[in-house]
């Protein structure tokens, strides 16, 4: 009996709301929904406090970071720098043998390319032939000056025999028994044997004087042998520098020229040697910047070409010139269009190596410099 009942009710709701008027239902389901939360409107004096406290807050954080700031001194405009050494042989030459490669490493040392060896061989032997030739004829001066004091001696003797025979002539011509004739041939042999012994003085001085007033001297002090000695010293350097050496350890580049077959002359570059084992950091500073730099200081170096990998060091010095006085042609600025430039020098950084990031001559870094003092440190 009560599920017909509840079909009725079914069926006359719908009925019921189809006869009331659209207005009326509208205004039904207004007055079912809840009533929106009441909004409260901030108050004046809420709004001009949080205005001026943002601002005050930004302006003290800036502040604070201005004056804690300032310690680390950063240019971007710096460079590495390793020695360039030129190669370039000491002698004339073509080249017969090459041991390198382009960009190659090398030892201190090592060599680096041949000349033909030939032509200093023969002239190490012509050296070896001049130097026998001048100790032979020291030899032959030191036998001129013997046979020259032989000469003195046998003249010098004679010399007594005629005076012994002229003294018996004049004592026999005093008692009349000689006659004049033969005192005159005494005489005359007596002035020839005493001519004779001042010609081999003479001849003796001669031959001193061509041992260099020394007769004495050691073979190898004659200047003469002197002489030839440095001339054979000269021809063996020449010899030894056919092949030429690394000076410094590196990486040999720009071995362009170096052909067999090539000729080389002395002072011409044939090739360059970087040396990575000395490595420094230019890092050009404005002048503006350089207050508390100082000699030691840590550095912390950023090289381009290693993102993200921070190198140390400490400020070896510090440039003794702008860059613009070491110019080819400095700036003149006595003119009356002079307008002021800020000026930039150079500070030396050494740099820690790092086998995992090899440095290359002419890397851009960053260069970040801890002076130790902040702008406060400065007011106190």
């Amino acid at each position: 009996m009560n599920a017909p009942t509840k079909r009725v009710d079914a069926v006359e709701e719908p009925a019921a709301r189809a006869s009331t008027p659209p207005d009326a239902v509208i205004a039904m389901e207004a007055d079912a929904k809840p009533a929106p939360p009441e909004i409260r409107k901030p108050s004046k004096r809420r709004t001009r406090a949080l205005m001026l406290s943002v601002p005050l807050l930004l302006m003290l954080a800036g502040g604070y970071v201005w004056l804690t700031g300032g310690r680390y001194v950063s240019t971007d405009n710096a460079y590495v720098h390793q020695p360039i050494v030129s190669i370039s042989p000491d002698v004339s030459g073509r080249i017969i043998k090459v041991d390198v490669t382009e960009n190659q490493a090398i030892a201190a040392g090592a060599r680096i390319f041949q000349i033909d060896p030939v032509p200093f061989r023969i002239a190490l032997d012509e050296a070896d032939a001049a130097l026998a030739a001048a100790r032979l004829s020291v030899g032959q001066l030191r036998a001129g000056y013997a046979t020259a004091q032989a000469t003195l001696a046998a003249a010098e003797h004679i010399k007594d025999v005629h005076s012994r025979e002229f003294e018996r002539q004049q004592t026999l011509a005093g008692r009349g028994i000689a006659s004049a004739a033969a005192l005159d041939e005494a005489t005359t042999a007596v002035y020839t044997a005493d001519s004779n012994v001042k010609l081999a003085q003479a001849g003796v001085a001669s031959a001193a004087a061509a041992l260099g007033g020394d007769p004495g001297v050691e073979t190898d002090t004659f200047p003469g042998v002197r002489a030839a000695i440095a001339r054979r010293a000269a021809a063996e350097r020449d010899l030894s520098m056919v092949d030429v050496v690394a000076p410094v350890a590196g990486n040999v580049s720009q071995i362009e020229s170096l052909n067999i077959g090539h000729y080389v002359t002395p002072g011409v570059s044939v090739a360059s040697i970087v040396e990575t084992a000395n490595t420094w950091i230019e890092a050009n500073y404005k002048e503006t910047q350089l207050e508390n730099l100082q000699i030691g200081q840590p550095v912390e170096v950023e090289i381009d070409a290693y993102p993200g990998v921070s190198l140390h060091g400490t400020v070896e010095s510090i440039g003794a010139a702008t860059g613009s006085q070491f110019a080819l042609i400095p700036a003149q600025n006595a003119t009356g269009n002079w307008v002021k430039v800020v000026q930039r020098l150079s500070v030396r950084v050494s740099v820690l190596p790092n086998a995992n990031h090899p440095l290359r001559d002419g890397m851009s870094a960053n260069v970040s410099i801890d002076t130790g003092f902040s702008r406060l440190d400065k007011l106190k």
